[in-house]
């Protein structure tokens, strides 16, 4: 018996930008971390980059496919830093789908990086909080999570303005195949 899958080119753009994201991810993984749960967020480029060209649904496919395939990868799945990573993830989704309505003078690549670095950490903690040391001493850490939040929110976001930027500055026949709307 045989199954055919019918695939679009949108598919086959969202398995791309996915693969791409994961790649990140892998590489990231890799970064030694001073302290457990405090990562640049690489991925998140990909993401921001996928809701600008593509939409808030390519974002959420690139982004969940992003968490459950590098889970899957580096043999994390279902453990604790999967739910950490996939609740963050998915609250960061909801923030981005709720903030890109803001005004597009006053709030753009930037805000949004902050906005969900910010409130990806923010599930963390209370995944932690909730699930894994319900204990308030873990507020004490919200500080120095909230200016990695800030640091690497701010950084991601530039270096996305600075794609998006670039890619527009480009004429569409040289942009690249992967950023074309």
């Amino acid at each position: 018996m045989q199954i055919n899958i019918q695939t679009t080119a949108e598919d086959h753009r969202i398995a791309k930008l996915a693969a791409f994201a994961i790649g990140l991810s892998l590489v990231e993984a890799a970064i030694p971390s001073p302290l457990p749960g405090i990562k640049p967020g690489l991925a998140n480029i990909v993401t921001l980059l996928v809701l600008e060209r593509f939409g808030l649904r390519a974002a959420i496919w690139v982004s969940l496919l992003r968490v459950v395939a590098g889970s899957l990868i580096l043999g994390t799945f279902l453990s604790p830093s999967f739910i950490l990573s996939f609740s963050g993830a998915a609250l960061s989704l909801v923030m981005l789908a709720l903030a890109r309505h803001l005004p597009k003078n006053w709030f753009g690549a930037v805000s949004l990086s902050i906005f969900a670095a910010f409130t990806h950490i923010a599930a963390q903690m209370a995944v932690v909080y909730l699930w894994l040391i319900p204990h308030a001493g873990i507020l004490y850490l919200a500080p120095v999570f909230a200016a990695a939040a800030l640091l690497f929110g701010t950084v991601n976001g530039l270096i996305t303005a600075g794609l998006l930027a670039e890619n527009d500055a480009t004429t569409s026949s040289v942009r690249p195949p992967l950023l074309q709307p």
